[in-house]
């Protein structure tokens, strides 16, 4: 092994990819709880934790892949990814499988194919290039620039329609213009607008996305409708108490009271069968796992890399807020998954592959000063 091979592993940040390990088996260990056995048309097939231990192995893979490369390799694709991401989501109204009534993947035959998964990678690609280029506050102009590149494809996840994940899309890059900076007088002006602007949304929510905004207020309103996922939650999480039931002695999650345990609402699952303490620990563990990518984003030695780690930061920052928020009735029910814990194929591949991203800014950070 060559000086420069043996310097990128010593410098890699061993602490993310421990923990991301960590996280994901988590995960899996939950969702034997809350799906060890299945049954589809009256026959037994793979349980979720089986499936979700196939995507983890596909996305292991995925995260190596792209600690391989050189990150700045990046620069020069962002624009050919973002019109190949741009290309795949318009295809999603014409040729997409729907799945739960939604119209969100594309059927490649060994596996289903979420695009929008794939433009939140992409939204991050090419505003890390965007904002790489100089270092000063974003004026009106470029921030508006910046603004429009990514609500392209963020408008078009919105429209198919997944609110949850638009929004997340377009808070990656929200998050990651606030930590390029922006000029105090555009920063004054944003600061009216925005709380202004944002009850005009109403108008353009569908009616299930408006019944979802009423139930946040009130889950009463309707408690066997929009309102029964916020409810069951609360209760099961509210009835794990300090230690919890003990794994797989949840009553909401193992009765089925509690809707969609294995994706939007596994972290409900967990606290009912761990208790506070129990969610308290992951809850720690998501804590240390996104500091470790402020860490990378500080010291990352040129600014594509540093704006490449911030926003897999901001990625996986909003996605355990809405979740934790939503679960525990904080927030709108906006299907947003929990990363690593909850199931889904698409999602544990890119979350493994982002992770592999800031492995790869950190085990550079050294030799491209030295180089």
């Amino acid at each position: 092994m060559s000086p420069v091979d043996r310097r990128l592993l010593i410098h890699m940040n061993w602490l993310l990819l421990g923990l991301a390990a960590v996280l994901f088996f988590v995960g899996v260990l939950n969702l034997y709880s809350a799906s060890g056995f299945r049954m589809e048309d009256g026959m037994s097939v793979n349980s979720f934790y089986q499936k979700q231990l196939i995507w983890g192995l596909v996305g292991f893979g995925g995260m190596l892949t792209f600690m391989l490369f050189d990150y700045r390799h990046l620069k020069t694709l962002a624009w050919p990814l973002f019109w190949l991401t741009v290309l795949l989501l318009l295809a999603v109204p014409f040729a997409g499988k729907t799945i739960y009534g939604a119209r969100r993947w594309l059927d490649l035959g060994f596996f289903n194919f979420q695009p929008s998964e794939l433009a939140k990678i992409t939204i991050l690609v090419i505003g890390a290039k965007i904002l790489s280029r100089d270092t000063e506050p974003l004026g009106f102009m470029k921030l508006g620039y910046v603004f429009a590149v990514g609500l392209l494809p963020a408008g078009m996840i919105i429209l198919q329609p997944d609110l949850g994940s638009g929004l997340n899309a377009l808070l990656i890059l929200c998050g990651m213009i606030l930590y390029r900076g922006l000029t105090s007088k555009v920063f004054k002006t944003m600061a009216v607008a925005v709380p202004c602007l944002i009850p005009l949304s109403w108008i353009f929510m569908h009616d299930y996305q408006k019944r979802r905004v009423i139930s946040f207020m009130n889950p009463a309103s309707d408690p066997l409708g929009s309102g029964y996922h916020i409810i069951q939650s609360e209760i099961a999480i509210g009835s794990g108490r300090l230690w919890g039931k003990g794994f797989l002695g949840g009553t909401q999650s193992q009765l089925r009271f509690l809707p969609e345990k294995h994706t939007d609402f596994a972290i409900a699952v967990f606290g009912e069968e761990w208790g506070f303490v129990g969610a308290m620990t992951v809850l720690s563990l998501f804590c240390v796992f996104l500091y470790q990518m402020v860490v990378t984003a500080r010291d990352a030695k040129d600014l594509f890399g540093s704006y490449l780690a911030a926003g897999v930061f901001f990625y996986f920052f909003w996605q355990i807020l809405i979740n934790m928020g939503m679960v525990l009735g904080l927030m709108p029910v906006v299907g947003i998954p929990l990363p690593f814990i909850s199931y889904g194929g698409s999602a544990t591949v890119v979350n493994f592959c982002l992770i592999g991203l800031v492995l790869n800014v950190s085990m550079r950070r050294y030799v491209f000063k030295q180089g």
